[in-house]
């Protein structure tokens, strides 16, 4: 058997309101790397983690041409990214699966370091759109793993040190299941309302819409007409209290659900449950 994915990264899409994200994000608790432009034309922040980072996309405003991925989706949770060390092979197995969907393709994004610039640059392929209706997923290969994944990018006042379960909602939740564990060389865990398919260092969960409005209450996401979407990112934290006194002292307080095991905060701007555990 191949061995297990592992993740990369996830993705808030914020599309052209880069500037207030930037702001939202820094005031839960995250350190925020400079904004990037992607060769694309897309531009970014990163909130890097042990093995693992969420980014939030979006475009310039006034941007001619825009890419349709990133205009035309909506707010919120909209990338899951798997790592691969080739996307020539990965784009292969997409085949083999009948998932894939455009050829890889590279770019680069200028990356600012105390001693001078330097181009970080990646190779992405993803799965054709529609098998997971609730947004894209596809992998990265990082040809310059170090101008990403650097120390001094690595430490959230919230305590965040990775992303340990990535939450979807479906009406067909046991087929995406399924399909995920087909494309993760995984298999599906549970039964019921909420399944789960592992990855390297965390898992899916592929749950009903109402076990998923169970789990997050008046935070939830709503399905708003949708089959499935990506309904919240679980982080892994050193410590609640950290996100516990970040919310308390917010100047414009979230929703929040404060439980003995648990912080969730809802993002209201930007369609985002961001929930923390230890």
């Amino acid at each position: 058997m191949a061995e297990q994915a592992q993740l990369d990264h996830t993705v808030i899409n914020v599309r052209f309101d880069m500037d207030r994200a930037q702001g939202l994000f820094a005031d839960l608790g995250f350190f925020l790397t400079d904004r990037g432009y992607h060769s694309l034309g897309s531009i970014n922040h990163l909130m890097m983690l042990g093995t693992d980072y969420l980014e939030l996309i979006g475009l310039p405003p006034g941007m001619e041409n825009p890419r349709a991925d990133v205009a035309e989706a909506p707010f919120g949770i909209n990338g899951l990214v798997f790592k691969t060390p080739d996307v020539d092979e990965t784009f292969a197995h997409l085949q083999a699966l009948d998932m894939a969907g455009d050829p890889p393709k590279a770019f680069t994004r200028p990356v600012k370091l105390a001693d001078g610039e330097a181009d970080a640059a990646f190779r992405t392929v993803a799965v054709r759109p529609g098998i997971f209706p609730g947004g894209r997923v596809y992998y990265c290969e990082h040809g310059t793993p170090e101008l990403v994944w650097r120390p001094e990018w690595q430490n959230h006042g919230n305590g965040a040190q990775s992303i340990s379960e990535f939450v979807v909602a479906s009406t067909d939740h046991q087929q995406e299941a399924e399909n995920f564990a087909r494309l993760l060389h995984s298999k599906v865990d549970g039964a019921g309302d909420s399944l789960g398919v592992a990855y390297k260092g965390g898992h899916i969960s592929v749950m009903t819409p109402a076990a998923y409005g169970e789990r997050y209450g008046a935070l939830a996401s709503p399905m708003a007409g949708r089959s499935s979407f990506f309904g919240a990112l679980v982080f892994r934290s050193d410590s609640l209290d950290k996100i516990r006194g970040i919310v308390a002292g917010m100047a414009n307080p979230v929703p929040t659900i404060d439980e003995a095991d648990r912080v969730v905060v809802r993002q209201p701007a930007f369609d985002s449950v961001l929930e923390f555990i230890v």
